[in-house]
């Protein structure tokens, strides 16, 4: 069982980090929005974005404000493995759209999965443990409906102005990784700045009842 200075104190050195880790998905997430290209080359560069800045963020959030132990180092393997997926989805961003399928699911399912087990393992102890829990669930799923996407999936339709067009996979992963960080990013924002005012809601009265 934690004490409530266990609580302040991983509060005080963690929420800037979770912060930090909300602005590429936010970034991605906007840039995609706004975007009328939503090609492979484009999945392949927003992804290795998000993926390369995240796993910075998460690994140094790791090093410099989670105390030593398993989940400390689950957070180390997930921004490694982020690092690495970004490299990649960067550097073979001509790759075709069933590589593109890989990446993001086998880096969703990995870094999900590890989040998914700090959130179960920190229950109780951590104020941040729902915020891995949501965030795990959510790459968990993300990698599902990624992997549910046909390769050879297109879809013609006439839109309104009367010209034929297509939906393809492409199309649906782009649109998808640009869901994934709006609701990610927004989520990371209001979780961060939850832990920091909890921070200052329960120093408050340990400070009053220090004086």
């Amino acid at each position: 069982m934690s004490s409530p200075d266990d609580h302040t104190l991983h509060a005080a050195r963690y929420w800037p980090w979770v912060l930090l880790r909300a602005l590429p998905a936010a970034a991605v997430a906007v840039f995609i929005t706004f975007s009328a290209d939503h090609s492979t080359v484009l999945g392949f560069i927003m992804f290795g974005v998000l993926a390369l800045a995240s796993g910075i963020v998460v690994a140094l959030g790791a090093v410099l404000a989670l105390e030593a132990g398993v989940v400390r180092w689950c957070f180390l393997a997930q921004g490694a493995i982020g690092v690495v997926a970004g490299i990649v989805g960067l550097a073979f961003s001509g790759a075709g759209i069933g590589f593109l399928i890989f990446l993001l699911s086998g880096y969703a399912a990995l870094t999900g999965f590890l989040e998914l087990y700090s959130g179960l393992r920190s229950r109780g102890r951590l104020d941040s443990a729902r915020d891995w829990l949501f965030a795990g669930g959510l790459t968990v799923l993300f990698a599902v409906a990624v992997l549910l996407v046909p390769a050879d999936y297109s879809q013609p339709f006439t839109g309104p102005d009367e010209v034929e067009r297509a939906l393809t996979a492409s199309i649906v992963l782009v649109g998808l990784l640009g869901a994934y960080g709006a609701i990610l990013g927004v989520y990371l924002v209001i979780a961060g700045l939850s832990l920091k005012w909890a921070n200052r809601t329960v120093a408050a009265p340990a400070a009053e009842s220090g004086s």
